[in-house]
């Protein structure tokens, strides 16, 4: 072995082992060109059409949901939507391990559901992958963060620009970084 392999083992350098088998690998790419050519350049209110297309790639969606042309969902088949559910554009669903959006839940634009971070203590840097859930009526505002294994709670507001860190309780309004709570939300569906 040369001295540029041996620097560049897996053995000698545990970042390089890849953090997802070879199918899963694959079928990102597949993915990747699949979205690049048919889903972000489809017009904005084919919803229908990148419904069919995330369902071909093992999404779950329930009836009219609209998922936008420019946002990114990173593995399909990790993503749960009932009826009605939005993605904004550019919204991005990093979704290594299970995301799943309730009923008439709203991820609006540039927002951010992060399902993995990484184990900095491990020298093997193993990547840890957390399920995310967004309750029914739920709003995620424009460039608010959603961090790995976080459930927000039904009717739960995360305002523009805020971090959730843990848990939102349900039909109240979170903001900041950290959000914490600002005030209740009126329960929308008891009306």
């Amino acid at each position: 072995m040369s001295e540029l392999q041996a620097t560049f083992s897996t053995e000698r350098d545990p970042y390089l082992v890849p953090a997802f088998p070879i199918s899963n690998r694959v079928a990102r790419a597949v993915w990747g060109i699949i979205y690049s050519l048919l889903f972000r350049l489809s017009p904005r209110p084919f919803h229908r059409w990148r419904a069919f297309l995330l369902w071909c790639f093992g999404a779950k969606l329930g009836k009219n949901c609209h998922i936008y042309p420019s946002a990114r969902i990173w593995a399909p088949w990790n993503l749960v939507c009932d009826d009605q559910a939005t993605i904004g554009d550019d919204a991005i669903v990093y979704n290594a391990a299970l995301v799943r959006l309730g009923s008439h839940a709203i991820v609006s634009q540039q927002a951010y559901l992060c399902g993995a971070t990484h184990d900095y203590e491990d020298p093997r840097f193993p990547l840890l992958a957390s399920p995310i859930s967004i309750g029914p009526y739920a709003w995620i505002c424009a460039r608010a963060t959603v961090q790995p294994g976080v459930s927000v709670g039904e009717g739960a507001v995360l305002a523009l620009g805020s971090v959730a860190t843990q848990d939102l309780q349900p039909w109240t309004v979170y903001g900041g970084v950290p959000a914490r709570k600002i005030k209740s939300r009126r329960n929308i569906r008891q009306q």
